[in-house]
């Protein structure tokens, strides 16, 4: 069993930035891509993107891209999303989780098996 704890929220005004990252127990972190995703009062949780396991390919939404760098360290077992040129509609809570070996659906949340509680980023305008 894996486990993922958020930290980093918090709110910022737009333009600003924010990195959150995403610490995991156990030592099978390095066997998962990991996924960022954000879910907005009474929207559907939204892919963000994703880094492999090795760390060195990266895949992001569109709007999120040019804006948000996802980066991780295996050694420690943490992720991060950095966040730069933040905007009001990036306002959600905000989780990081653990893709199945097996998924091919990056995007998807049914191709991840372990998910953190999720931290809030509010940007105001």
């Amino acid at each position: 069993q894996v486990q993922l704890v958020e930290s980093g929220g918090g709110s910022v005004q737009a333009g600003g930035s924010l990195r959150l990252s995403c610490a995991a127990s156990g030592r099978v972190f390095a066997n998962y891509a990991m996924g960022w995703f954000r879910q907005a009062p009474g929207k559907e949780r939204e892919y963000v993107g994703s880094i492999n396991r090795s760390g060195d390919s990266t895949y992001y939404t569109a709007s999120v891209q040019g804006r948000f760098t996802i980066s991780r360290d295996n050694a420690k077992n943490t992720g991060d999303l950095q966040m730069n040129s933040l905007k009001p509609d990036d306002t959600a809570v905000y989780y990081c989780a653990l893709r199945n070996p097996g998924a091919r659906a990056v995007t998807s949340t049914a191709s991840y098996d372990y998910w953190g509680q999720g931290t809030q980023v509010t940007v105001s305008s």
